[in-house]
């Protein structure tokens, strides 16, 4: 199994922090965000390598920060993927770089976990990874607690198994308050969906999008990601994720 952190884009809602800066590579409570996904990934049995993919703007950044935190001890290979983006407005959006990886790297003869790089959990995910195995894709699912808060997300449903019946983007009567977070996993054999639904034309940004596509086609499961977690979307965000994530610091 490959893991694919999702690091491409460029915060433009978090300027100035930003600018000169990648998201993922930003602090929450001591580390870098995508140390706390990387930290609650890596008792995943099974991984081969970690491919990050950013743009060219950021690309070194990241080489830098791999090779430094390899320095520190994480039991990982790493392989920074440059998109080529140079800015917000030529950027190949989260399923064009999904599709970029699995095209330029040919890693699509083993499964595939995907998570964004600004997605924080304060717990080890390796349950998400067994129970992906169990479908040809799974997508991880979050109860924010009210359902006004799910307007800012999506609204899921999922029938007896757990696969998923119906899945809307900021949905204006949401009926449950789980929403789907950017944790997925896809089988092998799903890959080749990926070339054909950018092949059709269809938007390649939100990675949602990709499994609002998918779940009529195939059976997609799901899976309840246990603990805190938390998507920097804003500086509001960036706040309270600082001051959550200090307890769970070891």
């Amino acid at each position: 199994m490959n893991i694919l952190i999702l690091a491409a884009g460029y915060a433009t809602r978090l300027y100035p922090l930003t600018e000169n800066r990648a998201k993922p590579l930003l602090e929450v409570a001591g580390k870098p965000m995508i140390e706390w996904v990387l930290n609650n990934l890596a008792p995943i049995p099974d991984i081969d390598r970690v491919y990050v993919v950013t743009n060219n703007k950021f690309a070194k950044s990241f080489e830098d920060w791999a090779s430094d935190y390899k320095a520190r001890g994480a039991k990982m290979d790493f392989t920074i993927v440059n998109d080529g983006s140079m800015s917000d407005s030529d950027k190949l959006g989260a399923i064009g770089d999904i599709h970029h990886v699995l095209k330029t790297q040919g890693i699509s003869d083993k499964d595939l976990l995907v998570v964004a790089g600004d997605n924080l959990f304060s717990q080890p995910v390796t349950g998400f990874a067994e129970a992906g195995r169990n479908h040809p894709a799974t997508l991880a699912l979050y109860d924010v607690g009210n359902l006004e808060e799910i307007r800012k997300y999506n609204n899921i449903s999922v029938d007896e198994t757990g696969a998923i019946t119906h899945f809307e983007e900021k949905p204006a009567n949401p009926t449950s308050t789980k929403t789907g977070i950017a944790l997925y996993y896809y089988r092998k054999d799903v890959l080749p969906l990926i070339e054909t639904y950018v092949a059709e034309g269809n938007n390649t940004d939100q990675p949602g999008r990709l499994v609002q596509w998918l779940y009529p086609r195939i059976k997609v499961g799901t899976w309840d990601v246990p603990g805190t977690w938390f998507d920097i979307g804003s500086k509001e965000t960036l706040i309270e994720a600082n001051e959550v994530f200090r307890k769970f610091v070891s």
